[in-house]
C-alpha cells in the first residue's frame, strides 16, 4: 500500500563533502558543510594572501629601501616641512623595475624613472609616481615632526622596524582579508538567498552566507595567482590592477552559479508547481 504524497520528503538532501572552493559545485558544498569548513578554507587562503604579500614586500621593495639607505649622506633631516638635503639636488638613491627612491629638490624631472613606483622627495614635498598612470600624488611633509633623512639613524632604525614593518603588513593582510570576506558575504547573502527562493533551492539564510563567503575565495586565490606572477616576472602595474578587477568579477559568477548546484527544495520537488501560488499538480489516475 503506497501512503498518499503529502509534498514532504522523509529523506534529508545530501550534498558532496566541501574541501574545495574552486569549482560551482564545491563552492556549493560548503553552504550545507559547518561554518568551521568555510572558516578553515578563508584560514588558507587569507595565509596564503598574507605570505605572497610578505614575500613580495622582502625580495622586491624592502632592498630597494635598504640600499637608499646607503646612498644618504652623514646628515639631513625633515623639519618645519622642509627637507634639508646635503648632497646633490638631484640623485637617484635606489631603485628596482618595481620601486625606485630618488631626490629631487624641485621635482625638475631630471630623475629617470625606470620603476614602476616612484618615490621622488623635494624640498617641500613628497611626490609619488606610479607609472603608467598620469600625473603624480604630491604628500606635503607633517608640519611640526622631525623626521631623519640621513644614513647613520636610519640606517640603526631601518634594521630595527624592518622585521616589525613586514610582520604587521602581512598580520593587517591576513585581518583584512577575513574581515572583508564576512562584510561582503553579508552583503551577498541576500540575492544569493533570493535565487534560492525564486529556483526553489533548499537554502536558508545561514547557508546563503556560508555560500557567499566560499563564492569569494576562487577570485582571491586568482588575485593570489596573479601577485606571485606580478613578482616573479615584468607584468606591468596596470595588469595587476586589471587581476585584481577580474577577481571581484570572478566572485560574482561564483556567487550566481553556485546556487544553481544545490538541490532543490523537498517541498518544491513534491509539487512541481509555483511555491508561492500553493498548487500542486495531481498525478492522473
Amino acid at each position: 500500500m503506497v501512503a498518499p504524497d503529502d509534498g514532504m520528503s522523509t529523506t534529508a538532501p545530501t550534498s558532496p563533502a566541501a574541501w574545495e572552493p574552486l569549482t560551482p559545485r564545491g563552492v556549493a558544498a560548503f553552504a550545507r558543510a559547518p561554518w568551521r569548513r568555510l572558516l578553515l578554507a578563508q584560514l588558507v587562503v587569507a595565509l596564503l594572501a598574507a605570505a605572497v604579500t610578505g614575500w613580495f614586500l622582502e625580495e622586491e621593495w624592502f632592498p630597494v629601501v635598504r640600499a637608499a639607505i646607503r646612498q644618504m649622506p652623514d646628515e639631513g633631516e625633515i623639519r618645519t616641512q622642509r627637507l634639508d638635503w646635503r648632497g646633490s639636488a638631484t640623485v637617484k638613491l635606489a631603485g628596482n623595475h618595481f620601486l625606485g627612491l630618488g631626490v629631487d629638490l624641485d621635482h625638475s624631472g631630471q630623475l629617470v624613472r625606470e620603476s614602476q613606483v616612484q618615490l621622488e622627495f623635494g624640498r617641500r614635498d613628497l611626490q609619488i609616481i606610479v607609472a603608467p598612470l598620469p600625473g603624480r600624488v604630491v604628500v606635503d611633509y607633517p608640519a611640526g615632526w622631525r623626521i631623519a633623512f640621513n644614513r647613520p639613524e636610519l640606517d640603526s632604525r631601518w634594521g630595527a622596524w624592518e622585521p616589525e614593518l613586514l610582520a604587521g603588513v602581512t598580520a593587517a593582510m591576513f585581518a583584512g582579508l577575513l574581515l572583508s570576506w564576512a562584510v561582503l558575504a553579508t552583503i551577498y547573502c541576500v540575492p544569493v538567498r533570493l535565487i534560492t527562493l525564486y529556483e526553489n533551492r533548499d537554502l536558508n539564510w545561514g547557508q546563503s552566507w556560508r555560500l557567499s563567503g566560499a563564492a569569494l575565495m576562487p577570485g582571491a586565490l586568482f588575485l593570489i595567482f596573479g601577485m606571485l606572477v606580478y613578482g616573479v616576472s615584468s607584468m606591468a602595474l596596470v595588469q595587476l590592477g586589471i587581476v585584481w578587477a577580474l577577481h571581484l568579477v570572478i566572485g560574482w559568477i561564483y556567487l550566481f552559479v553556485s546556487p544553481f548546484f544545490l538541490p532543490r527544495h523537498p517541498a518544491a520537488e513534491a509539487t512541481r508547481g509555483n511555491p508561492f501560488s500553493g498548487e500542486r499538480k495531481k498525478g492522473k489516475k
